[in-house]
């Protein structure tokens, strides 16, 4: 690590990881600071015996294709596939779907019995749908314009939106829209050889272009000087700077990395009704050497709740739950099966029990994640060797997110994160923030937009 750079990247989410990449190719010197062991943030993987698991759900649209080749290369971009078996079981109804506007015009049409103009109607809409548009209106509106008393079908739209960004009926609807529209295009996708992989080779195109990617380095503060950026204390030491790039939780970076007393007044005010998002917890399941999961689908929306209830959707009363099942066709150099379930969750349901309680309700997370997993996989408790929970605990203190925030914050801080240069000259966001930007699709293709803006800011 040297004593100063042109700009510093705090954070290697995907956000982080390109924007630091981009800056990196344009001959900039960078310094990725990641404060983990490994790089990734919320998109990264752990090893536990012989087995790998990815931490973030598996399933993003065909524009990570695009983004991949721009801004990482072709080698990127050859790796994507796409994930064809996504199947919804819940009381409402159960089918399979490549998750495609084709597929689904036929689900709505033949399944669900909707008038073949509502359905046009409502992807007409969702295609128009921008970051600039009238944002009034919520998704539960939109849902009663074109299906309306249809419970069933707010549910199949719905559900996955949820799982992927921690989105509710009553948020802006285009944080649906834009979402659901880019996965509408041609359906869900995943990276070829997983995670690690995809970090190994982003780390390795880092250091080729020059940028000093350090783990286990910690942004204590952002260091101001007539109120511009000059640096940051990393790991207790100074290091000069003349841009920042956070790729942390928004509010994290503004009321810690930053402080109050150096934001203007009507920033300062506006920030304080920035809400956080929700977040997660999920559970890990090792399959034994030599054993064999049977194909029960790629991504699997299970849920025994009547209705779509994003409240229902994150109690620690878990009804709802995601899996994501890695086949060793994910990992052609493995021959081993893992799976992830993923539950959305509130901060406040674990932050304060005591550590034997703590315990406790990971345990029996697991054991109620194994009993729902046996309609699906009946001999699952016979075949796994490793089984492992993670809560919105366990986020925080890997990610440094408050209250463990998987989706950063609601649909308003989009604003103040790109409105933090003007705040402070020289200090830019790339985080998760107002939905949109949630998700590797959105998350990469914010850290080129924020990247370039830092960019005129160097270069001026």
């Amino acid at each position: 690590m040297k004593d100063s750079y042109d700009a510093i990247v705090i954070g290697s989410g995907l956000g982080g990881l390109t924007a630091a990449n981009r800056l990196g190719r344009s001959s900039y010197r960078v310094l990725l600071a990641e404060q983990h062991s490994q790089l990734g943030g919320l998109a990264t993987y752990f090893r536990r015996k012989s087995h790998i698991f990815d931490v973030a759900l598996h399933g993003f649209p065909i524009g990570m294709k695009k983004s991949l080749r721009k801004y990482w290369g072709d080698d990127f971009a050859e790796r994507i596939v796409q994930v064809k078996r996504i199947r919804f079981d819940n009381p409402q109804f159960q089918i399979e779907t490549t998750f495609d506007m084709q597929d689904f015009t036929r689900l709505l049409r033949e399944r669900f019995s909707v008038p073949a103009e509502q359905i046009g109607g409502f992807f007409d809409a969702i295609g128009r749908m921008n970051f600039y548009d009238d944002q009034t209106e919520v998704t539960r509106q939109l849902f009663d314009r074109f299906f309306p008393g249809r419970p069933d079908v707010w549910r199949l739209l719905m559900e996955p939106i949820t799982y992927a960004n921690g989105s509710s009926l009553f948020e802006p609807a285009i944080s649906y829209g834009i979402v659901f529209g880019n996965f509408m295009s041609k359906g869900v996708y995943t990276f070829l050889g997983g995670t690690d992989l995809m970090l190994d080779m982003m780390s390795q195109a880092l250091r080729a272009n020059g940028v000093d990617c350090e783990t286990e380095c910690r942004v204590e503060r952002v260091l101001l000087d007539r109120g511009r950026v000059a640096g940051a204390v990393i790991n207790g030491r100074e290091i000069g700077a003349r841009a920042v790039i956070s790729n942390g939780n928004l509010l994290n970076t503004i009321h810690d990395l930053v402080g109050d007393s150096q934001l203007p007044e009507a920033f300062r005010t506006g920030c304080a009704k920035v809400r956080l998002s929700n977040s997660s917890c999920q559970v890990y399941l090792g399959i034994k050497p030599g054993e064999k999961l049977e194909d029960i689908g790629d991504l699997l929306f299970t849920s025994t709740h009547p209705e779509f209830d994003s409240d229902a959707i994150c109690s620690r009363q878990v009804t709802s739950r995601t899996y994501s099942v890695y086949y060793p066709t994910i990992r052609p150099d493995s021959e081993r099966y893992t799976i992830v379930a993923s539950m959305n969750a509130r901060y406040e349901d674990w932050a304060n029990l005591p550590q034997p309680e703590y315990r406790a309700a990971k345990q029996q997370m697991i054991e109620h994640t194994l009993a729902a997993l046996e309609k699906y996989v009946p001999r699952i408790r016979t075949l796994i060797d490793y089984a492992e929970a993670a809560t919105p605990r366990t986020f925080e203190r890997y990610t440094l997110h408050r209250n463990g925030a998987s989706f950063g914050t609601k649909f308003e801080g989009l604003q103040y994160s790109m409105d933090l240069p003007k705040a402070v000259p020289g200090l830019f966001h790339t985080g998760s923030v107002g939905i949109i930007m949630s998700g590797w699709l959105g998350s990469a293709n914010y850290g080129v937009i924020v990247a370039n803006e830092a960019e005129k800011y160097l270069s001026a």
